[in-house]
């Protein structure tokens, strides 16, 4: 049986005491970079050069970026060590990791357009693809996501609620001038990072020899 969500706020919580402070810099490297591009795209009438630059860093930088960003707390997650230098993990398998996590991206805002809540679902049916492409390095596109996919039949609505959660946390952040999001991005990210792990666990003992296989790789 999977923990409660509670539970696993709490253990994401847990894993980053002593860590906050390093938490708070990888999660401003990631805004101050993503920030950059979306001002950039904003500040432009049409599509100018600065636009086009814009574009290019959220695409190609922001896209491993994030992700590293998530293997930063995964890390955390499951050692209680934050090693700065995994934020930039994503560039050293950039073909992979770019690959799979826009194709990831562009599933789920395919499915926004049909109506939105097909799309709440399917990424909700994606979100454990980050963590499977750290735990499975043979695994990447289509692959990694049908594997998320698979893992999250019948715990979407569970990993919904848990990130419906932090909507006040959220609410708050705003409150805070956004000074908040440097340390609400670790948390959030944690607990995913745990609510996989929880997957895994739940996997492994229902008697599911790739969970298993996974679980000794990592």
């Amino acid at each position: 049986m999977l923990k409660e969500n509670s539970m696993l706020r709490r253990e994401a919580s847990e894993a980053l005491a002593g860590n906050w402070g390093m938490a708070a810099v990888v999660a401003l490297i990631y805004l101050c970079v993503s920030v950059t591009a979306q001002l950039m795209m904003d500040t432009t009438d049409g599509v100018g050069n600065l636009y086009i630059l814009g574009l290019l860093l959220s695409l190609f930088i922001c896209t491993p970026l994030v992700w590293g960003m998530y293997m930063v707390f995964y890390e955390v997650c499951r050692s209680r060590k934050l090693e700065l230098g995994i934020l930039f993990d994503g560039f050293k398998d950039y073909g992979r990791v770019f690959g799979t996590m826009f194709l990831m991206g562009l599933y789920t805002v395919l499915w926004s357009l049909l109506l939105f809540v097909p799309g709440v679902i399917k990424a909700c049916s994606y979100a454990m693809t980050p963590f499977i492409l750290r735990d499975d390095p043979g695994l990447s596109y289509n692959a990694a996501i049908e594997k998320s996919m698979a893992m999250m039949e019948g715990h979407k609505m569970k990993y919904f609620l848990l990130c419906l959660s932090f909507i006040g946390w959220f609410l708050l952040c705003l409150l805070s001038l956004g000074i908040g999001f440097l340390f609400l991005i670790p948390y959030v990210s944690t607990a995913n990072a745990a609510f996989y792990e929880d997957l895994k666990r739940e996997a492994i003992q229902g008697g599911n020899t790739d969970a298993e296989e996974d679980a000794m790789q990592a």
